[in-house]
């Protein structure tokens, strides 16, 4: 694959942490980080930024994103997903360009643990094993899965009983979508294949992989970076 780009979404209607894609995170526009580990890894002759919001274009210009491409209002909305929002992105490249990139990385833009060498990393088993459609970032859960319960009205109530007398170390470990990045090759997103699907995986540690959902999250994840600083 000789020709490799980014898309970064970055919407600007965030909800639940508002203007979250350019909101300080210790001392930086969070897409920034993002952005500077996209450049960093050498491997995209364009890093793209697909948003609807010209506060975010200009940050994300000033942080090295080559290409803005201004997202339709039909995919700028909170329930749309990331497939059609990359290949909205990848269409517009195509016909701007008039080539066809060989590989693809959507890298969410809320990414101060994102490091180049992952997306390297990540291209290379997209490389080996043509015949995936996706090279997902996943992390490993705390705690087994298989021994979840739910509660309701007070009641405990596990969701697989057979495993009540299982021991932990003796169940398989599982895995969730880092939230993080996603290699395809070009064709993949624009059939809009589904992620998480014909997909190789690479394992990001745990202590790097941190959703930023919340106020609570985004004090969390801020603390985590600057002691991994330290």
């Amino acid at each position: 694959m000789n020709l490799s780009i980014a898309v970064i979404p970055a919407r600007g209607g965030s909800k639940r942490i508002p203007r979250k894609n350019i909101r300080d995170f210790s001392g930086l526009p969070a897409i920034s980080y993002a952005l500077v580990a996209a450049r960093e890894s050498q491997l995209f002759s364009e890093i793209i930024v697909t948003t609807d919001d010209e506060e975010i274009k200009s940050i994300s210009q000033e942080f090295g994103a080559t290409i803005v491409v201004k997202r339709p209002d039909n995919l700028a909305d909170d329930i749309t997903p990331t497939v059609p929002v990359v290949a909205h992105a990848v269409e517009s490249y195509i016909q701007s360009h008039n080539v066809n990139p060989s590989g693809v990385c959507c890298i969410y833009p809320i990414n101060p643990f994102l490091q180049a060498s992952d997306l390297k990393s990540g291209l290379e088993i997209l490389r080996e094993n043509p015949q995936v459609s996706y090279v997902n970032a996943v992390c490993s859960y705390p705690y087994p899965i298989q021994r979840a319960v739910t509660v309701k009205d007070g009641w405990i109530k596990m969701m697989n009983p057979q495993n009540a007398l299982t021991r932990s170390q003796d169940l398989d470990e599982t895995y969730h979508d880092a939230g993080q990045w996603y290699w395809g090759k070009s064709d993949t997103w624009l059939r809009h294949d589904k992620l998480l699907f014909n997909s190789k995986a690479f394992v990001v540690p745990r202590w790097r992989c941190q959703d930023i959902d919340t106020e609570e999250d985004w004090k969390y994840a801020e603390l985590l970076f600057k002691a991994s600083k330290k």
